[in-house]
């Protein structure tokens, strides 16, 4: 079984609107809403793709409700906890206006909450994947990612950590089965600047040298690379196709990497499904379904 944590899951709340003024009343053409949150969009795709898994994270108030509500519609095994203070956040995202978001900071989450989750977590063991993705409140210590990858150390546990900064060197030395930072993310990490993806390739194996297996870099329209544990490397260009919501692709490829390698243990076959579900995210109103990341799948070599 693979489990997702989302620690500060969110209702995204995307606008679109004819020109948008500081100062001004802005009045929107159009309003979607949906449960967010990097671990909640990774179990979603898998979701799509026939993949069996658990959403796990932390809810509060009326909106950790709606959350709650919203991703078991979309037919999604969820085991949320409950936070007694607080409001789950709110993620205001202007959809025409230059990428720009608003989100919010999300309810404060203490010890006897996260001794829950570390309780939910006893029962993983061996076949089993566990998910880490995302930020975490303020309330929390970079160091409670690393701090779960210790606790399931020796369980025969695979981990997957899409995070940035401390959240993601912390957990290196419990060598994750998959970290997926972006080129940008990989860049600030070594103070540099990543543009191709043959400058990608050195950075990610430092990764590796500090203990990662795979490290998935995606690089938006410059397509992505993957450092492979058996010292491959593989890159692919972006496919082809128009931007219409970046938000979730980065999830996408993660959910596609881990459901091609559930499928065959080809690091080759599950670099593509990731490129192509995060592919799928981008070209979409919504996250990939299943027939939009085999339509990109079956493209890629047409390119």
């Amino acid at each position: 079984m693979i489990y997702t944590v989302t620690f500060n899951p969110s209702l995204d709340y995307i606008v679109s609107m004819n020109g948008f003024e500081m100062g001004m009343t802005n009045r929107t053409t159009g309003e979607q809403i949906f449960p967010g949150g990097k671990g909640i969009n990774v179990s979603i795709v898998l979701n799509n793709l026939g993949i069996e898994n658990t959403a796990l994270g932390f809810t509060a108030g009326f909106t950790g409700d709606q959350i709650e509500k919203e991703v078991r519609q979309m037919g999604l095994l969820a085991d949320f906890i409950r936070v007694g203070n607080g409001i789950s956040r709110i993620n205001v995202k202007l959809k025409d206006y230059d990428g720009t978001e608003i989100n919010g900071m999300g309810p404060d989450i203490d010890e006897d909450c996260v001794a829950g989750l570390y309780e939910k977590l006893k029962q993983l063991g061996a076949g089993d994947t566990l998910v880490l993705a995302g930020s975490i409140p303020k309330c929390l210590s970079d160091s409670i990612y690393s701090d779960i990858l210790q606790r399931l150390q020796n369980k025969g546990v695979m981990f997957a950590v899409d995070a940035t900064k401390e959240l993601l060197l912390n957990v290196l030395q419990y060598q994750p089965f998959l970290i997926k930072p972006n080129n940008h993310e990989l860049g600030e990490i070594f103070q540099v600047t990543l543009k191709t993806r043959e400058s990608v390739v050195p950075y990610a194996q430092k990764l590796q040298e500090k203990g990662a297996k795979n490290v998935l870099v995606s690089m938006a329209g410059e397509g992505a690379v993957l450092a492979d544990e058996a010292g491959g490397v593989h890159m692919l260009a972006a496919p082809k196709g128009k931007l219409v919501n970046a938000v979730g692709a980065g999830d996408s490829m993660v959910a596609g990497f881990l459901a091609g390698w559930t499928q065959k243990k080809d690091y080759e076959y599950a670099f593509r499904m990731g490129v192509s579900a995060g592919s799928a995210s981008a070209f979409s109103e919504m996250l990939a379904t299943k027939k939009e990341i085999e339509q990109i799948f079956d493209s890629l070599d047409k390119q």
